[in-house]
């Protein structure tokens, strides 16, 4: 399994359809995850020799030191994917010394992550606006009390996607079980054994907030009802108020964003195109990071998440303005692909890819990738 692309082969077996076409597919026509790759594609870094040398990849965010400027991105019911995924990739975090950001609808709770992943964790927060955001406040007090060292909270979904493959496979509230589904977990005999053994995914953040006992179908209705996605920016400023240490805004795609974001007292900008999932009319992602980095790179710590797959996507992010990078997909693809193992080989895969860029580049450390010089034909011209 030398590459992603190699897993990818490897979970399309492994996992039932629903299960692959929930982890592969986007909204409309798949038209934003096919940009992302093809833009990240188009960059171009080119090489200097005649220094070698060791490469360092450590890093440092938020005041907490890290083995490399990759993090696991948050997928909500990442379970189907892989049953007991919120804890393997916690287990990994931790393993491997990057951050990972464990979403509001993952599988175990925000305190049984930091148990696992310890100052690795971060926690990513959709916005619950019911009785005024009650339900948000408790989440970010949780997250405090965990000790995670950063709250990333979700900007890019104001409403629900149409997502097509998940809809014809009956990837609804509650889910519709068919004799399709049936033969394909039968089929799937690794992803069968994987479910025996952690049980059926839960919604495990949200179990308190539900007459006991918190029954799938319970959370299933409250994260139905109550979760509406993204913050207005008086919200922000609530979440501000509320949260001590650094507050990161995901999903932002515009400098003027992120400046409003900055105006409010927010540390990080995650750029990200929800991995292309939202919008198909939406920019790849890595096109618009480097003019939201020349607007606040200097400010705030720019971030980057959508269409990672590689080493090299990592070092290319990193030559176009971000400080750290972050992928979902590819951490589940490897669960998927290999089994509990997974999220470990991947951090491992992309950690040695990026240090064979930066070897290859010519460069020693992290800082040292923003003087690379490159071609990105497909930068977006925001106007003034």
């Amino acid at each position: 399994m030398p590459t992603l692309d190699y897993l990818e082969r490897a979970a399309r077996r492994r996992i039932p359809r629903f299960a692959y076409d929930f982890l592969e597919g986007g909204t409309g026509a798949d038209v934003g995850i096919a940009e992302n790759r093809a833009a990240l594609d188009a960059v171009k870094l080119v090489p200097r020799y005649g220094a070698p040398g060791p490469v360092n990849t450590a890093t440092e965010l938020f005041g907490t030191r890290y083995s490399a400027p990759l993090g696991i991105s948050p997928v909500g019911v990442d379970g189907l994917v892989w049953p007991g995924a919120t804890r393997l990739l916690a287990k990994a975090a931790a393993k491997a010394r990057i951050p990972y950001v464990v979403g509001t609808l993952a599988g175990a709770s925000i305190e049984e992550v930091a148990a696992l992943a310890g100052d690795c964790t971060w926690f990513q927060l959709y916005g619950l606006p019911g009785r005024d955001h009650l339900v948000t406040l408790d989440l970010v007090r949780r997250a405090e009390a965990a000790g995670a060292r950063a709250l990333v909270a979700t900007l890019d979904a104001p409403v629900r996607s149409k997502r097509p493959r998940d809809l014809s496979n009956g990837l609804v509230v509650p889910f519709r079980t068919t004799a399709r589904t049936v033969r394909d977990v039968a089929l799937a005999w690794p992803w069968a054994l994987a479910l025996a053994k952690a049980g059926t995914p839960q919604f495990a953040n949200m179990a308190p907030y539900v007459e006991a006992p918190a029954t799938m179908p319970k959370t299933a209705g409250f994260v139905q009802t109550e979760i509406k996605g993204t913050f207005s920016w008086e919200a922000v400023k609530r979440l501000r108020d509320a949260w001590p240490r650094a507050l990161v805004m995901k999903g932002v795609m515009h400098p003027a964003d992120a400046e409003t974001a900055l105006s409010i007292g927010v540390d990080g900008i995650l750029v990200s195109n929800h991995g292309g999932r939202q919008l198909d009319a939406a920019p790849a992602a890595i096109d618009v990071l480097p003019a939201i980095a020349a607007t606040v790179g200097t400010r705030a710590t720019v971030l980057f998440d959508s269409g990672i797959r590689s080493g090299l996507d990592v070092a290319r992010a990193l030559a176009l303005g971000a400080t750290g990078t972050f992928c979902g997909r590819a951490f589940l693809i490897g669960l998927a692909g290999i089994g509990d193992g997974g999220a470990d080989y991947v951090a491992e895969l992309l950690t040695e890819e990026l240090q064979v860029a930066m070897g290859q580049l010519g460069v020693r450390d992290l800082p040292s990738l923003r003087g690379v010089e490159r071609r990105h034909a497909g930068a977006f011209a925001f106007q003034p």
